[in-house]
């Protein structure tokens, strides 16, 4: 399940690409499938070992373009263990939220980005966030939780103040959203609750067989509930000719 458009980031083979906060390591993976060469970064060692057999996994099915590369990094997000302008394109799924000085985690993404690269940025989108924040605690208030929502204008503001150029944003996940405020409503823990399990199913159908219906169905949803806001940016500087899509 993907959040980020790599066609609008401009992602080509052969260029070298971060994914920090990797986590399981999905836009990873599909970054590596399209030729790219992979950092993926996190701080969780677990999940990091596990991105890594993937990576060996599909270079032995052959999943991958001859010369693409893939490898892991264990760090923190706010000291980067890279060179200035190390990378093509950057991406930052679903982390901003759980970082506290996230101006200074945005600050190493820029420094990393070469100038003229593109960067992604996804943050859990204002409305549904605030609704499962009023439902309920737990879905929140926990260790490495969320410890903020923002709107779209704090966000792209603070990715502007470090000196990128906002190139637009886009919503994903629209069938995403309904199943997290039946989770918030019912209990966050309880998986087996009827209604929860039968919205999950439903996403692990579409995800799985992706029928025409539900395909639809997220791509009306996905600009008046989606889930997460994705924005799209770009580093001024040699090599501005890059497009983003």
């Amino acid at each position: 399940m993907l959040t980020v458009d790599f066609d609008r980031l401009g992602l080509r083979p052969g260029e070298r690409v971060l994914d920090m906060g990797c986590g399981a390591g999905r836009h990873a993976f599909e970054m590596y499938r399209r030729g790219a060469d992979v950092i993926a970064f996190d701080q969780d060692a677990d999940e990091l070992a596990g991105v890594r057999e993937i990576f060996a996994a599909m270079r032995e099915a052959g999943e991958v373009p001859v010369g693409a590369e893939a490898d892991v990094k264990e760090g923190d997000a706010l000291s980067l263990p890279f060179a200035d302008g190390e990378f093509d394109r950057v991406v930052a799924a679903e982390v901003l939220e759980h970082v506290p000085a996230d101006i200074q985690a945005i600050a190493e993404l820029a420094r990393v980005l070469r100038p003229g690269g593109t960067m992604a940025v996804s943050v859990p989108r204002w409305f549904p966030e605030i609704v499962n924040w009023r439902l309920s605690s737990d879905y929140h208030d926990v260790p490495g939780g969320h410890i903020r929502i923002y709107t779209d204008k704090e966000l792209v503001t603070k990715l502007e103040n470090a000196g990128l150029v906002f190139e637009g944003k886009d919503y994903a996940h629209g069938l995403h959203a309904p199943y997290w405020w039946i989770k918030c409503a019912v209990g966050v823990h309880k998986d087996d609750h009827p209604l929860a399990r039968a919205y999950h199913k439903l996403l692990v159908w579409e995800i799985v067989h992706q029928p025409k219906a539900l395909q639809l169905a997220g791509k009306l949803l996905d600009p008046l509930i989606g889930k997460s806001m994705v924005v799209y940016l770009r580093k001024p500087g040699a090599g501005a000719g890059d497009d983003l899509a």
